[in-house]
């Protein structure tokens, strides 16, 4: 069955919210989360879609998150899951719609063209607190990660136009075993299995910022503050 890319979406940081607000979730904030769907062809380079941007440079952005792939079929879930929240494709704020391609279907260093271009798969999502606070749903990070339903990352190695309604072509899987689902299980649910978080991080076509956070559970115990990135602000 044929990869779609059904949508494509981009935009630019938005600052919404109240900048005094009680409520912690109606309080100002700035994102690049909220894309509008593109008609035509658009250019896709190294760091970004053009007309593409990100407010979070840190965490957001760059050669390893180019792009941001997102399965449609994810939101018939979440509707069913969240039926009182107004949640639709380019709500996660991805980038490619994709149809007929999930977690468990798509591998860390998986290359693929599109169009003009050629991707190749970097890492999960890990989801923050900004779905959250646009969904006025707190949890709802944890609900992504603890589902499995993040969508995942991709690089640019070559640049070209891509138009929704073209077909995604696998080019090489150099490591099948590493889907994203086990990557996502790896990170957030067997988090004792060592020896699969060492060869994780060993993977040359994982993104850096993965394969540090393995390294550092494994060599030294530690492990990020979960609550900062999932709650953040919102708490």
């Amino acid at each position: 069955m044929d990869i779609l890319l059904e949508k494509v979406f981009r935009g630019k940081p938005r600052t919404v919210g109240v900048k005094d607000a009680v409520h912690p979730m109606d309080r100002e904030w700035r994102s690049g989360i909220f894309k509008e769907p593109v008609e035509v062809p658009i250019w896709l380079g190294k760091t970004n879609l053009s007309g593409d941007g990100q407010a979070d440079l840190k965490h957001h952005g760059g050669p390893e998150k180019a792009v941001f792939a997102y399965p449609s079929e994810h939101y018939s879930y979440w509707q069913k899951e969240l039926p009182d929240t107004d949640i639709f494709p380019g709500g996660m704020g991805e980038n490619f719609s994709l149809k007929n391609q999930l977690e468990d279907s798509v591998s860390i260093g998986d290359i693929f063209k599109i169009g003009e271009a050629i991707i190749q798969v970097s890492q999960p999502r890990q989801p923050c607190w900004k779905p959250a606070r646009r969904f006025k749903i707190k949890n709802l990070a944890l609900l992504l990660q603890k589902s499995g339903r993040t969508g995942w990352y991709c690089r640019v190695l070559q640049e070209g136009y891509v138009e929704a309604g073209q077909t995604l072509t696998l080019i090489d899987r150099p490591f099948p075993y590493w889907t994203i689902e086990k990557c996502n299980t790896i990170m957030h649910m067997d988090r004792d299995h060592l020896e699969e978080a060492k060869l994780l991080s060993q993977c040359e076509l994982l993104s850096i910022n993965w394969r540090t956070t393995l390294k550092n559970r494994v060599e030294k115990g530690e492990s990020p503050d979960v609550r900062k990135r999932v709650i953040g602000p919102n708490g």
